[in-house]
């Protein structure tokens, strides 16, 4: 059975970080975060992956390789020279996967979930494709997936917020939306919805297509640990929830003051941080340089040359500014 990682998109709510790297691409803890998805996936018995490439590409291929060292083999597409979005990703890589059932993860997320008892789940039902969800315990800013007698029925909006009333009621649970967690499972016919060599999403494209003419459409729910790391606070928080209290990560290379004052920071690789320096919720980039004295908290920081000779910053990144040789975007 073979897998499809997505790995394309830009991480445009991660620039800076994404400034020479696509998302999946960037550093998590030792490891760049699309291998950790390899691996999750190799676990659960899946050898041959295909992974999409656009932006960036030779970044994901120098984290992955050919998948050797996360126990797999891998391929590539690459889409040139537009970005075809999850359904035309799909089209591209389908002489790699219409053979049989076959499995799309998201290549941003770090979980836990049992891969193999969604694909149960999938075989018992006989759908034509398996959302994986999870409760949206704390109404995050995710759509809503519609279900009903295990089978998803439909897409909503965001999931609205908690009321004051909800909050205040200690004796019921409030009701918790359906969240999609990035990983899916299909059969060969969901190529009949999708076109040829364009663009398409998939909820578009299949989903809700395949819902309006009464395919079964199956709703894994699992409570299984999931992150999804879309934007640099996120990265930040999940980062130190997987520290086990340590109160810094540090990459390859990284020369630290005895005198500097450090506190919940994540370093990549090559940084230097000088006598008397302050660091509070930091995440600091390769070969960046905290000089002496310096005090940052709640930032983002990666070397200003880079800004300087990045040719357009996305719309859509968080705002900074340099302050010395370095850029830095606060996270608050």
């Amino acid at each position: 059975m073979k897998a499809m990682i997505l790995a394309a998109g830009f991480g445009t709510r991660l620039f800076p970080l994404t400034i020479d790297r696509t998302k999946p691409a960037i550093p998590f803890l030792g490891k760049p975060l699309v291998g950790y998805v390899a691996e999750y996936i190799g676990r659960f018995g899946f050898r041959d992956i295909v992974v999409n490439l656009h932006h960036q590409p030779d970044s994901v291929i120098s984290a992955l390789g050919d998948g050797s060292r996360f126990g797999v083999h891998i391929d590539y597409t690459r889409e040139e020279p537009q970005i075809l979005g999850t359904a035309g990703a799909l089209d591209n890589a389908r002489r790699f996967l219409e053979d049989g059932t076959f499995l799309v993860v998201n290549g941003k997320i770090i979980t836990d979930i049992d891969i193999s008892a969604a694909l149960d789940s999938h075989r018992r039902t006989g759908a034509v494709a398996t959302m994986v969800l999870k409760p949206n315990l704390k109404r995050e800013r995710f759509t809503v997936v519609e279900t009903a007698d295990g089978f998803v029925t439909g897409f909503g909006d965001f999931a609205a917020p908690l009321t004051e009333e909800e909050i205040r009621d200690a004796e019921h649970e409030p009701a918790s939306p359906a969240m999609f967690t990035g990983i899916h499972i299909f059969e060969p016919r969901v190529f009949d919805y999708i076109p040829r060599g364009i663009y398409s999403d998939i909820v578009p494209t299949f989903y809700s297509p395949a819902l309006s003419k009464g395919e079964k459409i199956a709703a894994h729910i699992t409570d299984g640990e999931w992150y999804e790391l879309s934007t640099i606070p996120r990265y930040l928080d999940i980062s130190l929830a997987m520290m086990n209290g340590s109160n810094l990560h540090t990459g390859m290379s990284c020369s630290v003051a005895d005198s500097a004052h450090i506190r919940d920071s994540v370093f990549w690789d090559d940084v230097a941080v000088g006598d008397e320096a302050s660091l509070y919720r930091t995440i600091i980039a390769d070969g960046v340089n905290i000089a002496a004295g310096e005090h940052f908290e709640n930032a983002a920081i990666v070397r200003a040359e880079m800004v300087r000779n990045c040719p357009e910053i996305p719309e859509k990144a968080p705002h900074g500014y340099i302050q010395g040789e370095n850029y830095i975007v606060p996270l608050n």
